[in-house]
């Protein structure tokens, strides 16, 4: 019985260890931020907000009804500019690399991403006065773009390999630890979308390993309004954007400025 009760002692201080790294080290396993270095010479634009300087780049300057991108949790989101040019030719595209991303300083955490991206959204609007401006967020920038759209007058709203919440995600990947409880950064789209009226399109990878299926549908049934939901066939979360249905679904649905 005693050698019983200290295995179990032994179990239970290690699964609390694991919780407790996990809890201090989240912010390492959801921020990748070391594979988007660039130099700070090579961006169009900057923004400072709290003393962090944050850069990035312009597509199509001097168009209107701009777009503005959010990218993933390890993407240079430069690297699209090829891509936006050719799928977006009569609108501006503006893509910004997260604090501690690409050229921009500072840590990521997630409340500063949203103030960030609202600072986002003000600068550009104020570039573009008067104009529409749309949103284009993928994976975790997918929860960036929903806490704008709620927050902001988005005019459309495209989501790729979007989820309801990361904590939810999370959980999903991890059952054996209690990631609701532990998470510091939750991305709760399904939330901040629930009053979101304006068209929105989801796009999904049918073969996604990183966004559960059911994640995904949980956002859609909580827009008020349905969504245009495309799926890119034979495709994972982190290619769908090499299928030429990815870049044609975005191309015809910012090619509709309003509905």
């Amino acid at each position: 019985m005693r050698a019983a009760l200290a295995l179990l002692a032994v179990l239970a201080l290690g699964y609390l260890a694991m919780c407790l790294l996990m809890f201090l080290q989240q912010r390492s396993f959801l921020y990748l931020p070391g594979y988007t270095r660039a130099d700070p010479a090579g961006t169009d634009f900057s923004i400072e907000r709290d003393g962090v300087v944050l850069r990035g780049w312009i597509v199509n300057p001097g168009r209107g009804d701009p777009i503005l991108y959010f990218g993933g949790n390890a993407e240079g989101v430069e690297l699209n500019r090829e891509d936006f040019r050719d799928w977006f030719p009569d609108r501006s595209v503006y893509l910004l690399a997260y604090r501690g991303f690409g050229a921009s300083q500072g840590e990521p955490r997630e409340r500063d991403l949203q103030a960030d991206a609202l600072a986002f959204f003000d600068h550009v609007a104020g570039r573009h006065p008067g104009e529409r401006i749309s949103l284009l967020g993928r994976s975790l920038g997918s929860g960036v773009a929903s806490h704008v759209a709620a927050q902001r007058p988005v005019d459309r709203l495209a989501l790729v390999t979007p989820f309801d919440s990361m904590a939810a995600v999370g959980q999903a990947h991890f059952r054996w630890l209690p990631v609701r409880w532990l998470l510091r950064d939750r991305f709760e789209s399904a939330k901040a979308l629930r009053d979101f009226e304006r068209p929105v399109l989801v796009l999904r990878a049918a073969d996604d390993e990183v966004i559960p299926v059911h994640n995904t549908d949980r956002l859609v049934a909580a827009l008020p309004r349905p969504p245009k939901v495309v799926v890119i066939e034979d495709a994972g979360h982190n290619d769908l954007s090499l299928a030429p249905a990815y870049g044609q679904a975005l191309s015809e649905f910012f090619a509709v400025v309003t509905d």
